[in-house]
């Protein structure tokens, strides 16, 4: 048996083709304890999320976290889950569609577009062989995640790389590891922020959440916080807002160790207690609404902003399918693709019949 893989098809005159790879964190199947048992089992065990030495980690994840956690989660997942299934999902298989047809569509010389979830499903690894079939050899990965951290773009890499050291012919690799301060993006957050103005009226604050981080991953050179307080700053300028009417916080904190501050939980019943009527809350760091942003931020926090003497939490959406957003992310790929446009081509039609016929002289089927 063959230690390394290559296309099942593979003829020696074939031209090359572009990919790209979107990713994503990813969802569980259902909204049950059981496949959130394998989602979890799966995300929290990647050293990569939790830098934690494995002999202490393991045993607390299975023994603990994995018998307890999935059940609670469920609960969460089933308050968001749609006849589509898990947003996250959905609006990711709409945004594939979006950026393939702004890429060229079905033309013989677009990139393939695939989708790859670093968790669950479809998986990183498949998406890459549905590429590797249809004859990619350069390929550009795109994760969704406008803010670099090590435990989201690093370990997309890590996926990524762990699939290609088993192929034979390794494509030519570029990775779009952040975009948190392109001026497309920022204009596209912009939009949604008045368009929801616009329908709905302003609130008094603007709070831009982000999920958290261990605080330690800052202290060892993670750039993730310097990024979001980028973005945050830059939108707000964008929205002409004045700096006491906007500010940032950090969700979704886990364990005891201190995360990056301030907590988004803690500045919303904050901003209750001190009398702000409405608050408005965008979340930036995702590309689409999952179970962060519309049970954590849309349903629990607004909770939490009402108890603590507040009138109304708005949450506005992520970018989604908007647009707007889908000609930000082709904006963003075609210049990380500048010099792939024949460039590598593997020559003419009859260089590449002469090529075939040296690679059948020589013993090989096509």
């Amino acid at each position: 048996m063959t230690r390394y893989t290559a296309k099942s098809t593979f003829t020696h005159d074939e031209p090359p083709r572009t990919g790209v790879l979107l990713t994503n964190l990813g969802t569980p199947d259902a909204p049950t304890p059981p496949a959130l048992r394998r989602y979890l089992g799966e995300f929290l065990a990647d050293p990569r999320v939790v830098e934690m030495p494995r002999w202490i980690w393991l045993p607390i994840l299975h023994g603990i976290i994995l018998r307890t956690r999935p059940t609670r989660s469920a609960r969460a997942y089933r308050r968001i889950w749609d006849d589509d299934g898990s947003p996250l999902l959905s609006i990711s298989r709409r945004q594939r569609a979006g950026l393939a047809e702004r890429l060229g569509g079905d033309s013989p010389a677009a990139p393939l577009v695939e989708l790859g979830m670093r968790y669950g499903r479809p998986a990183i690894a498949d998406a890459l062989r549905r590429l590797r079939e249809g004859g990619v050899r350069r390929l550009l990965v795109f994760p969704l995640y406008p803010q670099y951290s090590a435990s989201t773009v690093g370990s997309t890499f890590d996926a990524v790389t762990a699939e290609l050291r088993t192929w034979r012919w390794v494509p030519e690799l570029r990775m779009i590891t952040h975009y948190h301060d392109h001026p497309a993006y920022i204009e596209a957050l912009a939009a949604s922020v008045r368009d929801y103005w616009d329908a709905h009226g302003r609130g008094d604050r603007l709070l831009f959440s982000f999920h958290g981080l261990p605080r330690q991953y800052l202290v060892q050179g993670d750039p993730y916080h310097c990024q979001c307080q980028s973005t945050a700053r830059l939108v707000a300028a964008r929205l002409g807002l004045d700096d006491d009417h906007w500010l940032v916080g950090f969700q979704s904190r886990f364990g005891p160790a201190q995360w990056l501050q301030p907590y988004t939980d803690e500045t919303v019943r904050r901003l209750g207690r001190e009398g702000i009527n409405r608050l408005d809350v965008v979340c930036p760091g995702f590309a689409a609404d999952c179970l962060e942003t519309l049970e954590e931020i849309r349903l629990q926090n607004a909770e939490f902003f009402r108890e603590a003497g507040g009138s109304e939490l708005c949450y506005i959406e992520c970018l989604n399918d908007r647009h707007d957003h889908l000609d930000a992310l082709r904006q963003i790929a075609v210049r990380q693709m500048l010099g792939w446009d024949g460039a590598g081509d593997s020559g003419s039609a009859t260089d590449r019949a002469a090529r075939l016929r040296r690679a059948r002289d020589m013993g090989a089927d096509s």
